[in-house]
């Protein structure tokens, strides 16, 4: 991967690649190794949800396929707590906060084009 083992990319990542964004092309090649790919089951809602709204089931469906055969991250009790305290700490709005946290802890590279995370630590800002 780009500057690290291992990539989580945001919600805002997956949606701009999925629905062919402006920034889809930037973020194509975290996308070549599903095996490396992060992905909170935070991410795994929020696009499943938008892209039932905006594109379909299909297109939904076709998200969480990809989304299974990267590596799914459950939210447990030391990524939440760590979640907290990020939330506090970089005034981090609950979904990004926990996001954050579940990259910290697998040491993985957050690749996102939401200024929210600007300037923090191992954060790629397209």
């Amino acid at each position: 991967m780009i500057g690290s083992e291992r990539a989580l990319i945001d919600s805002t990542g997956w949606l701009e690649f999925l629905t062919d964004g402006e920034k889809a092309a930037l973020f194509e090649p975290y996308f070549r190794q599903a095996n490396r790919l992060l992905v909170p089951t935070l991410v795994i809602y929020e696009v499943y949800k938008r892209l039932l709204t905006i594109e379909g089931e299909t297109a939904a469906e076709g998200f969480f396929a990809f989304a299974l055969r990267s590596n799914v991250v459950v939210l447990n009790d030391m990524i939440a707590v760590k979640a907290a305290e990020l939330s506090l700490n970089h005034q981090l709005a609950m979904a990004d906060a926990v996001i954050y946290a579940t990259a910290r802890a697998y040491d993985a590279e957050l690749v996102t084009s939401d200024p929210h995370f600007e300037g923090l630590r191992g954060v790629t800002l397209l």
